[in-house]
């Protein structure tokens, strides 16, 4: 039986423990006392812009750089994590065996500083354990938990939501991470009522989420709710709602095999967080520069009335996370001795996970030359280049509304004039990576909108989990079936394939980080070892 309260929460342990110490080292991360820090640069679009022009929308790219996996020596922050699993009738058979599987997985990779608490649902919800620490005896808690679960009932995520967020209010001990993992494979049938029409739903999500989950905007995120669609039948809307509506992001499985793989990736980011309540704040430096617009993605951002300062909440970063910020600005014509115009000035304000301790950060200068005559300069290809990411990302949201009116030929051709342009761009054309998996996401969407049918069936999860992505710049799961060979974002691969994904981490549409390829490459393994173990079985039964 529940207590009343969710207070008998395990301590938690303030010790720092070095990675050397931990066991699950390659999902650690943070900056040792003393080490690494967010790194800030800035790009201009223009390195030089004529002394007798004038610009009303210079673009100026802010790159922000979490630190990366330190040393053995290293502590990281501890996790409290509170999954929330749903047992409808409809998780019935493989699909309750490999939710199993996949939370076993998370349980061996969670260290002892870690705590953990179950919460299932189907018509009700229940607090399966306590908010444990994953010492052995934690570990053998949740695993009992794990194995009393039982498939049937309806689904009601509204219910389950507040049990969770009931754990996270009253738990007497805090960790410095706090996340809730949601994972559904049907449609609330409890919060939210059925309407008639195309789509089906009420579009009144909010009502799933907790006041006490939903994200304020200031950059500090209590909890984040990672929704997990699994299958085909899951109300992506509403989990992309309550992703969002929290500061959490949408993964859609939908490959029932895939879950581990799905859960790893979310896990090796948590594991792995690095910089909480980061701020970048803009000083204009020049008397007659203005900040004119901010693309920031979800991140909320504030521009002065004057256009004088600017700054971002940009949250919580993982290790080696980067997060792009693109600046339009007024940049005025120079006067007649002046060789350059000192644009703005970059800094940022966050808090060390690992040490709780406030740091600042001072980028330098962004810096146009200004000669006389006319300017034959290229453009920056790192600001084209997020330009492009930022395009796509304004089209992907267009198309989805186009779809979701039942325009489908519309959204395909937003999606397909989004790719020419991706395919226009110089890098593009050189075989860059980050335009290639830019065009590859696009092309398998327009496939996923094309009719109603095949948008209902998976369109609509695939492009909600890509929109999330995009918009936090940051890994979800998402599998790729249709465009060109079956690249799995969320999956396991070859080392070859796990090079090149890291080469190209933070900057493809995947946003993959080092921890969490890691934590992808665990499971990969104990999946092979889990099916090695399993041949024998299976070859013997067949001989009878």
């Amino acid at each position: 039986m529940e207590p009343r309260v969710f207070d008998d929460d395990d301590p938690v342990d303030r010790t720092p423990r070095p990675m050397r110490e931990d066991p699950h080292r390659g999902a650690s991360a943070a900056e040792a006392s003393g080490g690494g820090a967010v790194g800030l640069a800035t790009h201009g679009e223009y390195s030089a812009l004529a002394r007798d022009a004038s610009a009303d929308d210079f673009a100026v790219l802010v790159h922000a750089r979490a630190p990366g996996i330190a040393g053995a020596a290293a502590p990281r922050a501890p996790l409290d994590l509170v999954t929330v699993l749903d047992v409808s009738g409809s998780m019935v058979g493989t699909k309750l065996a490999l939710l199993k599987q996949a939370m076993g997985f998370v349980i061996d990779n969670l260290g002892p500083r870690d705590r953990l608490c179950v919460v299932s649902f189907s018509s009700g919800a229940c607090r399966l354990m306590r908010l444990a620490r994953m010492s052995d005896a934690g570990k053998a808690l949740a695993r009992r938990a794990l194995e009393s679960l039982k498939a049937g009932g309806g689904t009601n995520i509204g219910e389950a939501l507040r049990r969770a967020a009931k754990v996270i209010d009253e738990r007497m001990h805090r960790n410095a991470v706090a996340s809730v993992v949601l994972l559904s494979d049907g449609q609330d049938t409890y919060t939210v009522p059925r309407r008639g029409g195309y789509g089906g739903r009420d579009s009144n999500y909010d009502a799933l989420v907790p006041p006490s989950l939903a994200f304020g905007g200031d950059g500090r995120r209590l909890a984040p709710v990672h929704t997990f669609g699994f299958g085909t039948d899951h109300d992506a809307s509403a989990m992309h709602t309550i992703a969002e509506a929290t500061g959490g992001t949408f993964s859609f499985v939908e490959d029932e095999a895939a879950i581990q793989d799905a859960f790893a990736q979310c896990i090796g980011g948590l594991l792995s967080v690095a910089v909480q309540e980061l701020r970048v704040d803009i000083a204009c430096v020049h008397p007659g520069v203005r900040v004119r617009a901010i693309k920031s993605g979800s991140y909320p951002s504030r521009v002065d009335a004057d256009g004088r300062a600017a700054s971002v909440d940009v949250g919580e970063l993982y290790a080696d996370e980067e997060r792009r910020l693109l600046l339009s600005l007024h940049v005025p014509r120079a006067r007649a001795v002046d060789d350059a115009t000192r644009l703005v000035r970059v800094a940022c304000a966050y808090r060390d996970t690992a040490t709780g301790r406030g740091k600042s950060v001072a980028g330098e200068d962004a810096v146009v030359l200004r000669p006389w005559g006319a300017v034959t300069a290229g453009r920056s290809v790192e600001v084209e280049r997020e330009r492009v990411r930022a395009e796509a990302a304004d089209g992907i949201a267009a198309a989805r509304a186009a779809a979701e009116r039942g325009a489908h030929a519309e959204a395909v051709e937003i999606l397909r004039s989004r790719q020419r342009s991706v395919a226009r761009f110089a890098a593009a054309r050189a075989g860059n990576s980050t335009c290639l998996a830019l065009s590859r996401e696009l092309r398998e969407m327009r496939a996923r909108v094309a009719d109603r049918q095949r948008y209902e069936l998976s369109g609509r999860a695939y492009v909600l989990a890509g929109l999330s992505s995009h918009a936090q710049q940051r890994a979800t799961s998402r599998q790729m079936v249709s465009g060109g060979g079956a690249e799995a974002l969320g999956g396991a691969w070859a080392a070859a394939e796990r090079s090149e994904a890291l080469a190209t981490a933070g900057a493809t549409t995947s946003y993959m980080t080092p921890a969490m390829l890691d934590m992808l490459d665990r499971s990969r393994r104990s999946r092979e070892l889990l099916h090695r173990r399993q041949q024998p079985t299976q070859e013997r039964r067949r001989t009878f």
